[in-house]
């Protein structure tokens, strides 16, 4: 599909999901899908496309400067739809490289570039499958930032055409790769706080969340292609304001569910080693920011899982209370001070009641969890550009080993994500159908 085309009143769903054996060509994709069958050596440099580049795409790119010299990548194709974002990603490519980048307004001409050898996708979520699709179909490994998909089939399209190519994806879930969770996770996994009831996240903010972006009064619809940012969608007028806070309105993304449950919920799929809900139901409301939002403000999930435990999942934007993460087990809790990406983490077990004994607390042991050469306690909070994560993906795009945060766990948490949205939307208990894939307002049979 020419960018013709994609500017066309044409333009559709079905078009976008399925465009690129048009647009890249038979022989490209099997010339790229032959460029995988080797490992790439040491010495050989790791040359990166990027799609769609706003304000987390160019977190992104800061992120993969600072590991360019040891992982010894390159920044050599830039691609957004919107000439601005394109120009700036252009001069901060040229400056950290020592040359300009190849810019592209449309990500087919991205795409079919043989040199490429793996893409960072940051678009808005409502197109993280379908461009994901794309790019695998294109065979290139991917580093595509959460959550992966906000539509069922999107997202199942997606992963299958990853798995088909075995290729390497890191999903942007960057805590997977943190150090501090993954100590926290090594203990769960061992068993030290038995059997698990109850996990409960709350993470809180006080302020109209994705309201008041500067780049609204920026843009022109000249200096982008609006049908194109649409993506699968049907078309509507031009938005400037759904074009930036595209997490404020429904058709487009889920708001809280797509941008913090899904970093929520895939800790939890990882530390307990269960990666479906059985069943969801959510609640909430614009109780706190009556701005033209259609998403809530204040939201509550409660998900069950199949090993026998609840999630409750709680994010108000109306009020920054304390928030936290604890895993309820018999025999200790897990306790995580602070919001997303929070590195502080204690254990206390669980020992009498407090009906019993009011004291309790005092004489329970506790201990904070802590890395070698820790001189105190970690933070409680953590910005979204700690290197880990990305690191990680570059070490597997050589080796062809699988990343922290593969493309399967992407689809776990989009799946959860899906079902709490879609409770809060139909106003109704949810459940998954693991044996075919399908989200149900019924338990599915056997």
């Amino acid at each position: 599909m020419d960018k013709r085309e994609l500017s066309s009143e044409k333009f559709s769903r079905r078009s976008f999901l399925n465009c690129s054996a048009r647009a890249l060509g038979a022989a490209s994709v099997a010339s790229a899908a032959v460029s995988y069958s080797r490992i790439l050596g040491a010495n050989d440099r790791i040359s990166l496309g990027h799609i769609g580049i706003g304000n987390r795409g160019s977190e992104l790119d800061d992120i993969v400067a600072q590991l360019k010299d040891k992982h010894n990548v390159e920044m050599t194709a830039v691609c957004d739809l919107w000439k601005v974002n394109r120009e700036k990603a252009a001069a901060r490519a040229e400056k950290t490289y020592g040359r300009a980048p190849r810019s592209f307004q449309y990500l087919e001409d991205l795409l079919a570039l043989k040199d490429v050898d793996a893409v960072l996708i940051s678009t808005p979520e409502h197109s993280h499958s379908p461009v994901l699709k794309l790019t695998a179909e294109s065979g290139k490994d991917a580093y595509v930032e959460k959550p992966m998909g906000n539509v069922l089939e999107e997202a199942k399209a997606a992963r299958d055409a990853v798995l088909a190519r075995k290729l390497i994806v890191q999903v942007g879930t960057q805590h997977r790769s943190e150090l501090y969770p993954r100590a926290a996770h090594d203990l769960v996994r061992k068993g030290v706080l038995g059997e698990v009831s109850k996990v409960e996240i709350e993470w809180n903010f006080h302020g109209p969340r994705w309201r008041g972006r500067p780049e609204v009064k920026l843009i022109r619809e000249e200096d982008t292609d609006w049908r194109a940012w649409l993506a699968t969608k049907p078309y509507q007028p031009f938005d400037p304001q759904l074009y930036f806070e595209f997490r404020l309105y429904k058709d487009f993304s889920s708001g809280i569910p797509d941008q913090w449950m899904s970093h929520g919920i895939d800790l939890v799929h990882w530390f307990m080693d269960d990666p479906f809900p059985k069943s969801a139901l959510a609640h909430g409301g614009i109780f706190a920011w009556h701005d033209g939002r259609q998403n809530p403000d204040t939201f509550v999930a409660l998900c069950e899982y199949p090993q026998g435990f609840l999630v409750s999942y709680s994010t108000s934007f109306g009020n920054d209370a304390p928030s936290f993460t604890r895993y309820m087990g018999k025999q200790a809790t897990l306790f995580n001070f602070g919001g997303e990406g929070s590195p502080r983490y204690q254990l206390v077990e669980e020992k009498g009641t407090h009906e019993d004994n009011p004291a309790i607390d005092a004489q329970r042991k506790a201990e904070y969890i802590q890395l070698p050469g820790d001189k105190g306690l970690p933070p409680m909070g953590m910005g979204d550009d700690d290197l880990h994560h990305m690191a990680n993906w570059f070490e597997c795009v050589r080796s062809r080993q699988q990343p922290h945060a593969t493309v399967l766990n992407g689809f776990s948490h989009s799946v959860a994500c899906i079902m709490a949205a879609h409770s809060y939307w139909q106003g109704k208990k949810l459940y998954w159908d693991a044996k075919n894939e399908q989200i149900l307002d019924h338990a599915p049979e056997g």
